[in-house]
C-alpha cells in the first residue's frame, strides 16, 4: 500500500528531470537528446519519392488518340487532292481527243427534231446499240438508268438526262424506238435518223459498228462499240465507261465529275 501510495509522486519527480548532457560536445558543451518516433515512409510515399510522376494512362490514350487522328485526316487529304489532280488528267486527256466535236441532228422516238445544243446545261449519258440487240444492249441500257436512278434519289444534285442512239437506223425507226426506250425509263429519250446522219454521229464519237449478214428470216446482228459516254452541261465529251464498270462505280464517277464541273463557255 505504501508503495502505491508514493508511486504517483515519484512519477511527478521523474518528469521533473532535466535531459542528460553528453560530454564530448563542440565548445565543449553539452548537448541535449530530444527523442521523438520512428516512422517508416510506407511504399506510397517510397514509390512517389523514388519514381518520377508521368501523365496518366488516360492522357497518354487522348494524345496518341488525337495524333493517329490528325495523321489520318492528313491521309485522306492528300489522297483526295492525288484523286482530284488524277480526275483532271483523265478530263484533259480526254478532251484532247476530240470525242464527240460538233452537232448533230437526229430524230427522238416522238418525232421530234434533236440537235446537240438542245442537252446544253445538262449531264447526259448516252449509249450506242440497236432494239433488236439480244442481251448487251439492254443490260447496258439497264445500267445507265439505275446510274440515273440512284443519281435522282441525291437531293441537290443536277438531273442526268438518258439517251440512246442507234446504230441500226434501217430497222430503228421512230415507232420501233418508242416501243423499245419505254420498257427502261420515262425520260429515256431514243434518237434515229437516216443512215448518213447516224454514221456521222458515230464517227464523231469514235463508235464503232458493222451489221453482220442477214438470215433467212432477214434477221442479223449488228456488231458495235460498248461505252456509256457522259458528257457536261457544257455538252463536251467528260468521261466514258466501259462495260466492265458497275452502276455504283459509274455513279460516284459522275459525281465526282458533277463536283468538280467548272462550264469553259461563260
Amino acid at each position: 500500500m505504501l508503495l502505491l501510495a508514493r508511486a504517483p509522486k515519484a512519477w511527478h519527480r521523474l518528469f521533473q528531470l532535466k535531459p542528460l548532457a553528453l560530454p564530448g560536445t563542440p565548445g565543449g558543451k553539452a548537448q541535449h537528446v530530444r527523442y521523438q518516433p520512428f516512422s517508416t515512409p510506407g511504399p506510397a510515399e517510397t514509390g512517389r519519392q523514388d519514381q518520377p510522376q508521368g501523365p496518366g494512362l488516360r492522357t497518354r490514350l487522348l494524345v496518341t488518340a488525337l495524333i493517329g487522328a490528325g495523321l489520318g485526316g492528313a491521309w485522306l487529304a492528300m489522297r483526295a487532292e492525288k484523286e482530284r489532280w488524277r480526275q483532271q488528267q483523265r478530263t484533259e486527256a480526254l478532251r484532247q481527243a476530240a470525242v464527240g466535236q460538233g452537232d448533230f441532228s437526229l430524230l427522238d422516238h416522238r418525232g421530234q427534231v434533236r440537235c446537240k445544243a438542245d442537252f446544253r446545261g445538262q449531264w447526259v449519258l448516252l449509249y450506242f446499240g440497236f432494239t433488236h440487240c439480244p442481251d448487251i444492249c439492254p443490260d447496258e441500257l439497264e445500267k445507265l438508268v439505275q446510274v440515273v436512278r440512284q443519281l435522282e434519289a441525291e437531293p441537290g444534285l443536277p438531273p442526268v438526262q438518258p439517251l440512246f442512239i442507234t446504230v441500226d437506223p434501217e430497222r430503228d425507226t421512230v415507232a420501233a424506238m418508242a416501243r423499245y426506250v419505254q420498257d427502261f425509263h420515262p425520260r429515256l429519250l431514243g434518237l434515229t435518223g437516216s443512215a448518213e446522219q447516224i454514221a456521222q454521229v458515230s464517227r464523231s464519237y469514235r463508235v464503232y459498228y458493222s451489221a453482220g449478214p442477214k438470215d433467212e428470216d432477214q434477221d442479223y446482228i449488228v456488231d458495235h462499240s460498248i461505252a456509256i459516254y457522259l458528257l457536261s452541261p457544257d455538252g463536251l465529251f467528260t468521261d466514258y465507261y466501259s462495260r466492265g464498270r458497275s452502276a455504283e462505280q459509274i455513279t460516284d464517277s459522275v459525281r465526282r465529275h458533277m463536283a468538280a464541273f467548272r462550264s469553259v463557255l461563260r
